[in-house]
C-alpha cells in the first residue's frame, strides 16, 4: 500500500457481515481552511466535523460531482458552508454573527436547515436538497439524512480539535442480515466504543483493528483529500467591473483601498487608488 496522505477517506468492508465503512482524516487540509480565522473552539468543531462528513459524502457519490453543504440558523453561528469537488478538493468557512456559548448543534445554529447542492457535469441546473437538522449534532443529523436517502441505518462518529478533524462511518448493505441477523447490531455497538483521541490519533489499521478485532476488514486505497485554491483575482478584478465604476470609487473613496474577501478560499484582494484605474481605464497600447 502506498504511503497515506496527511487528509484522506479511506474506505472498509467487514466482509462476513456485509458492512461497508470509511475513516476519514483531515490534517493539513483542516489546518489550512482554519488558517488565520480564529474560530472560537466550538465553532471550529462543527466546522472540522461537517468538513469531514462533506468528504466522506462526496467520495461515496455514485458519479462524480460537486457537493455543497450550507447549513444556515438563527443562532450565533449564522452559516456554515463546506464545498467539496470530484477531486476531493475541500473548501469551507464559519460565519459568526455573535458570541458564542455551547457546543450543542441547536445552542449554535438554533433553529436552522441543512442545504446540500449537488451539481454533476451534464445536469442542467444542480440538485438541491433541504434537511432539518435532526438531533443536537452534526453527526446525528447526518445519520438520518443517509438513512432516509439510501434506505439503510448508517452510524456516524466525528471528532475535531485544532490540529484534526476525523469521522468513522459505518453503514448495513442490504444483503447484511442475511449473513448475521445480528451483525449490524454487534459492530454498531463496538463502534460506538471509539473515543475521539482514537479517532484523531489512531491510522485505520490500529483503529478498526481495535474496534472489530473479531471481524475480517478490508481495507481499501485511501484517497487523498486536498485544499488546493489559489487566489483568483482575475475572477475578483470581473467581479468589481461590473459592479459599475460609480460603485466601486464610492467605496474607495470611504475606505481609501477596496478590499474583496473570498470566504470560501480565505484570501483577501486589496485595490487602492492606482489599481481601480487601472481596472477601469487601461492603459492603451500605441
Amino acid at each position: 500500500m502506498s504511503t497515506r496522505p496527511s487528509s484522506y477517506v479511506q474506505r472498509f468492508l467487514l466482509e462476513n457481515l456485509d458492512i461497508r465503512g470509511a475513516v476519514v482524516r483531515l490534517e493539513d487540509v483542516w489546518q489550512a481552511l482554519q488558517a488565520g480565522r480564529d474560530y472560537p473552539p466550538a465553532v471550529a468543531a462543527l466546522l472540522g466535523q461537517l468538513s469531514s462528513v462533506a468528504a466522506l459524502i462526496t467520495g461515496n457519490l455514485k458519479q462524480a460531482g460537486r457537493l455543497t453543504f450550507q447549513i444556515q440558523g438563527h443562532g450565533p453561528v449564522g452559516l456554515l458552508v463546506v464545498d467539496c469537488n470530484a477531486k476531493l478538493n475541500l473548501r469551507g468557512y464559519a460565519r459568526v454573527d455573535a458570541p458564542a456559548s455551547g457546543d450543542h448543534l441547536a445552542q449554535l445554529v438554533g433553529d436552522g436547515r441543512l442545504q446540500l447542492t449537488l451539481d454533476v457535469e451534464g445536469l442542467d441546473q444542480p440538485y438541491q436538497s433541504v434537511v432539518p437538522l435532526e438531533g443536537d449534532s452534526i453527526a446525528a443529523t447526518f445519520e438520518h439524512y443517509l438513512a432516509q436517502s439510501e434506505q439503510q441505518p448508517a452510524g456516524l462518529w466525528l471528532a475535531s480539535d485544532g490540529k484534526r478533524a476525523a469521522l468513522l462511518f459505518l453503514q448495513k448493505l442490504p444483503g447484511a442480515d442475511e449473513k448475521d441477523i445480528d451483525g449490524w447490531d454487534r459492530a454498531h455497538h463496538l463502534a460506538q466504543t471509539v473515543r475521539p483521541d482514537e479517532l484523531l490519533g489512531l491510522d485505520p489499521e490500529a483503529l478498526l483493528g481495535r474496534l472489530f478485532a473479531e471481524e475480517d476488514v478490508r481495507l481499501f486505497e485511501a484517497r487523498a483529500v486536498i485544499h488546493h485554491w489559489p487566489p483568483d483575482r482575475d475572477k475578483i478584478v470581473g467581479m468589481l467591473q461590473s459592479l459599475g465604476e460609480a460603485q466601486v470609487r464610492t467605496i474607495l473613496e470611504e475606505h481609501g483601498e477596496v478590499v474583496v474577501k473570498d470566504d470560501l478560499t480565505n484570501h483577501s484582494y486589496r485595490f487602492d487608488a492606482a489599481d481601480i484605474d487601472a481596472l477601469f481605464h487601461p492603459p492603451t497600447l500605441h
